[in-house]
């Protein structure tokens, strides 16, 4: 059976690599007229991990990117609120996390390709199904029966939108701003993802290679983004500690990324007949948890393991019942940290960040523990 995929992000991609694994020949559509070596960082936490070592890309991913084994919650001047070590779950799982630049971890993935064609320049225009076939027509002319199609093409999904109109984007009210600095970090930073919050602000950044760190900076706002410009991005983090000024120095301001946060509410359909939705198609969450990407993952090598050991339409009933009361957690969890990370009364910060110290490493573990651990199937 041919297998149809919508997107050539990193779920896309990765689906069609488990699925080859597993025998099945894909096609994968992509609206972009071209793959360019575009956007930031990303982390890859160990879930992710696991699931790329099953694939068999696990050491080439690590040759391409930089180990993580702390992720830290700061104050502005960074000084340490919470921290998270990650090296237990390193020896527990034998990977590692790893932030690589986004677009180095894309082009593995289509170099992994085997049996799989990408078709690029194909924007999805119009889907038709019924229980045995979907017919896509593309906004490049193009027409194409599917006998089985899976939607990977993010939270702005045109597959979606034709299956479950209703299903509704929140936004966050919250602008992010994410760029590549040519720099390194202190020695004591060089492998720690560290995440400093102030007042309804915050700035992440993580060293992803030699000379190169990824960094991410929100900021709330009232009515639109727009009252916020890349060329005071320095201004917005005065009352940072310097190093958050150096890395935004050596950014090119042209090359920062800008979206608005926004996830989808958590739905409770993931399927109709022969057509799956995966990743921010099916579960889009804000990126306070680093977790978007890696459920995608997750989700690729589970779909395509369900799928070798059902039958199609049962085994998207297998896949949502198991991967979505996880995914839903993660989803509202990712949300309220969100909003927990901008307070503006400083009272509540206080009392927050107080919080934060006194909570046992133990617990950090074991919320920690509920993500990374793989579902059963796999």
């Amino acid at each position: 059976m041919t297998i149809d995929i919508i997107g050539a992000g990193i779920g896309g991609l990765t689906t069609a690599i488990a699925l080859e694994k597993k025998g099945y020949n894909t096609r994968i559509f992509e609206q972009a007229k071209a793959i360019k070596p575009v956007g930031a960082g990303i982390i890859l936490a160990n879930n992710a991990m696991q699931v790329f070592e099953k694939l068999g890309l696990r050491a080439e991913i690590e040759e391409h990117g930089n180990p993580i084994s702390s992720m830290n919650i700061t104050k502005a001047d960074l000084k340490p609120l919470s921290k998270v070590d990650l090296s237990f779950f390193e020896q527990k799982y034998q990977v590692k996390n790893i932030a690589i630049h986004r677009g180095i971890l894309q082009k593995i993935l289509i170099n992994a390709l085997k049996n799989s064609s990408l078709h690029l320049h194909h924007h999805l225009d119009k889907l038709e199904t019924n229980q045995e076939t979907s017919l896509l027509s593309f906004k490049n002319g193009k027409q194409i029966q599917s006998p089985m199609l899976i939607g990977a093409d993010g939270i702005h999904s045109v597959v979606r939108q034709y299956l479950f109109p209703k299903q509704e984007i929140r936004n966050a009210k919250q602008i992010c701003w994410r760029g590549i600095s040519q720099f390194n970090l202190p020695p004591k930073y060089s492998n720690e993802l560290n995440e400093a919050w102030g007042k309804e602000n915050r700035f992440g950044f993580v060293q992803i290679a030699k000379d190169k760190v990824y960094w991410y900076a929100l900021k709330s706002f009232k009515e639109s983004s727009e009252e916020f410009q890349v060329e005071d991005l320095e201004n917005y983090f005065a009352q940072y500690n310097p190093l958050v000024q150096q890395l935004i120095l050596n950014t090119v301001k042209t090359q920062i990324h800008i979206a608005e946060m926004t996830d989808l509410k958590p739905n409770y359909s993931w399927y109709k007949d022969n057509v799956c939705l995966i990743g921010d198609a099916a579960h889009a969450m804000t990126p306070n948890m680093g977790q978007g990407a890696c459920q995608s993952i997750v989700d690729a090598y589970f779909l395509a393991n369900c799928m070798y050991k059902y039958k199609p339409l049962e085994a998207f009933s297998i896949f949502q019942k198991i991967r979505l009361p996880n995914v839903h957690k993660v989803v509202k969890t990712s949300w309220m940290i969100g909003k927990i990370a901008h307070l503006s009364n400083p009272i509540l910060r206080a009392i927050r960040n107080q919080l934060m110290k006194w909570t046992p490493s133990a617990v950090n573990r074991k919320q920690s523990e509920q993500i990374f651990q793989l579902p059963n199937l796999l």
